[in-house]
């Protein structure tokens, strides 16, 4: 049975950085589309980031506008783990962050929550001011 572990979230100051992980299990995710997804109270879950298969022309990645050049998302295959860097955090950036995978191999960016078939238990992240 497939399993997302994510781990590193915590309290921190605006300006401060934080690398949350994402342990894969029974989902070897070397090709799959991942996401790291957020959620603020009241509001609705959305994509920050995602990994996208490798193609020919290489690896590909999308940022949501509002975390472009301050977070990074990666991948380690071999510890099956995906990381998301995030630098210069603002309050705003506070929410329970949430990794995905998603079964499918190919195509272009998944966006909707509903895409992505494997969940995390969610970590918090809370940036102070």
């Amino acid at each position: 049975q497939a399993q997302l572990v994510e781990s590193g979230g915590g309290l921190v100051q605006a300006g401060d950085s934080l690398r949350l992980s994402c342990v894969a299990s029974g989902f070897t995710f070397s090709q799959n589309h991942m996401g790291w997804f957020r959620q603020a109270p009241g509001k609705e879950r959305e994509l920050v980031t995602a990994l996208l298969p490798v193609t020919v022309s290489g690896s590909r990645t999308y940022y949501a506008d509002s975390v472009k050049g301050r977070f990074t998302i990666f991948r380690d295959n071999a510890k099956n783990t995906v990381y998301l860097q995030m630098n210069s955090l603002k309050p705003e950036d506070t929410a329970v962050y949430y990794c995905a995978g998603a079964l499918k191999m190919y195509g272009g960016l998944l966006q909707r929550p509903s895409d992505y078939d494997y969940w995390g238990q969610g970590t918090q992240v809370t940036v102070s001011s």
